[in-house]
């Protein structure tokens, strides 16, 4: 079938480009302290984050409104009233000592865009809505996705009676914020309604800045598996116990993080293994540790893959361990599954890109995102954008204002050349 692309008419790109990042800043500003940024879900900050957003909604012409788990939703109507719609977004929640880029990004474009085809008149033969979920991070909670598994009708209502660190319970606090937790459900949104779901997003990571290039398609989000580990040897004095004679847990952690560091690079499929945490006891300079807990992050692009790997890294730790004399104890804390992009809709978001002059590059996302609830209720598809040196979860996270730039004229393009997947398959 044929179609007339029709992105940009009357629009100056640069301008959306200088909006983004002015707006990108002021975000910014809503912090916890003004020395490190830190957003989390049902403080005040929250609060005055969300008001601004809902503000920059309604001046795009859209109607908005904050729903039953706090995320900010916003509404373009197409060419008649009550049409499915295209949901755009990312979170507005950060982690702690945060960048201001890592979702503000996508949904401040996404308003921008929508913005833009209000100051145009531009309605299409669909809606487009505009959601800022509002945790994804898992900060205060330690349950990711909690704003997008709500929008999926997946939010596990167990997480209600999750405590932060000051011991004040989800359901608490959300009581507190003026939500009510029992009206959740109220949030979820159902499969007819959507075409479908689009996520602009920085890389986090150094793949386009590696190839020169602004912007990337996704081609999928990679399942995680997270374990927790503990080797149990004996603890015992520093300066009497025979180095041949020692049951040392934490040099048995040791060998078991370097087999799993080379067992991923050896992989040379994409497998990513990490080990963030570790803890040995009893602690002290002269006492060979008998007890050592450690994590680990295991990522692939494909479940299958994951899977495999997941099961030879613990074999080997095992064999570690057996070998050392520990006893091992491997536990599963965290799953996700790999959410694999639309092929229809990757290819919309690919000839956006050629269509804006750039050279199409596909890539997997490493990282988690919102697109992993909301793939329970629509086909997702996300685009990348170029972010210094790799950084993220940092304070030296940056996008250029080119990139931002760049970003915003394929998100533009797609929308206004978007096509349903019924429609495209017709």
């Amino acid at each position: 079938m044929s179609k007339t692309d029709t992105a940009g008419a009357g629009t100056m790109p640069s301008l959306l480009g200088e909006e983004i990042v002015a707006r990108i800043n002021e975000l910014a500003a809503i912090s916890e302290t003004p020395e490190h940024l830190a957003r989390i879900y049902l403080t005040p900050e929250h609060r005055k984050a969300a008001d601004l957003l809902l503000s920059w909604m309604r001046e795009a012409g859209m109607s908005a409104h904050l729903d039953a788990i706090g995320n900010v939703c916003g509404r373009y109507e197409g060419e008649a009233p009550d049409l499915p719609c295209l949901m755009l977004g990312s979170h507005y929640d950060t982690v702690r000592d945060a960048g201001k880029w890592d979702g503000p990004l996508g949904l401040i474009t996404a308003i921008s865009c929508v913005a833009d085809l209000n100051r145009r008149g531009r309605r299409l033969p669909f809606a487009i809505e505009v959601t800022g979920f509002a945790d994804e991070e898992g900060v205060r909670f330690a349950s990711t996705l909690l704003g997008s598994r709500a929008v999926a009708g997946t939010f596990d209502e167990s997480v209600l009676n999750a405590h932060d660190h000051a011991g004040i319970s989800m359901r608490e606090a959300m009581i507190a914020f003026g939500l009510n937790p029992d009206h959740i459900g109220a949030a979820a949104r159902a499969r007819r309604e959507l075409l479908a779901y689009v996520e602009l997003h920085i890389e986090q990571g150094p793949v386009l800045e590696e190839k020169e290039l602004p912007v990337g398609v996704v081609t999928a989000i990679a399942g995680a598996t997270r374990l927790a580990a503990k080797l149990t040897g004996m603890a015992g004095h520093a300066g009497t116990v025979p180095m041949g004679l020692r049951r040392d847990a934490l040099t048995g952690a040791a060998e078991s993080i370097t087999a799993i560091e080379e067992f991923c690079k050896t992989d040379g499929g994409g497998l990513v293994g990490t080990v963030g945490y570790i803890d040995a006891l009893p602690g002290a300079t002269n006492v060979i540790p008998g007890k050592v807990s450690f994590t680990i992050d295991i990522r692939a692009p494909t479940d299958m893959h994951r899977k495999r790997a997941v099961a030879d890294i613990v074999r080997r730790i095992e064999a570690i361990a057996k070998r050392r004399t520990l006893a091992l104890q491997v536990d599963v804390t965290h799953e996700n599954r790999t959410v694999p992009c639309a092929p229809w809709l990757k290819e919309q978001v690919a000839e956006a890109v050629a269509g804006e002059g750039f050279p199409v590059f596909e890539l997997p996302s490493g990282a988690g995102h919102d697109g992993m609830a909301m793939i329970d209720i629509a086909d997702v598809a996300m685009l990348f954008v170029r972010c210094r040196a790799g950084i993220s979860h940092h304070p030296d996270e940056h996008v250029e204002l080119a990139d931002a730039d760049a970003g915003a004229r394929v998100l533009l393009r797609l929308i206004e050349n978007f096509w349903p997947r019924e429609m495209v398959q017709s």
